[in-house]
């Protein structure tokens, strides 16, 4: 199926990374688009094959961004018999003030600071935000690691039309903004208190041993197991393109990172592929 993906979000958060990758990975990309050209071009790129796929990238051109947005949007979805979906990417003011004075760029948004001109725009932008198929926080990516996860969910295809990831965290440091289910595993005795195995992460065996040997891991395993058995095939029959799930414990580096590669095998047993990250392995 031919398939157009709207490509905007905050200033600064990564829209020109994530364009760059999608035309690596063979997208027919066009960049800087205003919305109230959306249509007009999407007609002129009309996929001429069934697997056609093409990136509108839409940054803020002018006040009425968001209600020509929308009506692009569903114009698209309503006009052309094309997948469309929206990737919306954002990241924490603090961060995107740093960009701007690294690039010594002025912000799009009419403001006194640039502080301003973000809170502005995550108001104005939070109808579309709210929209959007897919929504990537990019505080804590470099460009690199934001290359990745646009590869991760675009270089492959899913079963359904569902593509899946699995995110370990830890809740020190902030539950993640761009996930759908969370789950809390801080219930499960701690490996940061035995000794040997502090300096370890979730990814050596002795810690692996130490929190699936938990008689509370496997009843927690098993009842999720049971949630996606419910879940996964509901979410591909009302036409759900991607899920993203999280699990966290204390630092991110022990329970929850052993916790998120045994949910991502869960869930590759119900035919999916899961990708899955941690978080705050290093931190």
């Amino acid at each position: 199926m031919a398939e157009y993906l709207i490509v905007t979000g905050l200033s600064g958060a990564g829209r020109s990374t994530a364009a760059a990758t999608l035309d690596d990975l063979g997208w027919l990309v066009i960049d800087n688009l205003p919305p109230m050209l959306i249509p007009q071009v999407a007609e002129l790129a009309l996929p001429g094959g069934e697997n056609e796929k093409v990136a509108l990238v839409s940054g803020r051109s002018s006040g009425a961004y968001v209600e020509d947005l929308t009506d692009a949007i569903d114009h698209l979805r309503h006009t052309t018999g094309a997948q469309v979906r929206v990737m919306f990417l954002e990241a924490a003011d603090d961060v995107l003030v740093r960009r701007f004075e690294g690039t010594r760029r002025r912000h799009p948004v009419a403001s006194d600071t640039v502080g301003e001109g973000i809170a502005r725009e995550r108001e104005s932008l939070a109808t579309i935000k709210a929209q959007a198929d897919i929504r990537i926080d990019t505080t804590e990516l470099n460009v690199h690691q934001l290359r990745e996860r646009v590869v991760d969910l675009f270089d492959s295809d899913p079963k359904g039309g569902l593509r899946t990831s699995v995110v370990s965290f830890g809740y020190q440091h902030g539950i993640p903004l761009d996930v759908d289910l969370v789950f809390d595993c801080r219930f499960l005795p701690n490996p940061h208190w035995v000794d040997e195995l502090r300096p370890l992460t979730g990814l050596d065996p002795a810690v692996r041993d130490y929190v699936m040997d938990q008689p509370d891991t496997k009843e927690f395993l098993t009842k999720l197991d049971d949630l996606f058995t419910l879940l996964l095939p509901g979410y591909v029959k009302e036409g759900k393109t991607y899920l993203s799930v999280a699990v966290g414990c204390t630092g991110g580096r022990h329970r929850s990172v052993v916790l998120a590669e045994a949910v991502a095998r869960s869930i590759e047993a119900h035919g999916f592929k899961p990708v899955v990250h941690h978080r705050d392995l290093h931190r």
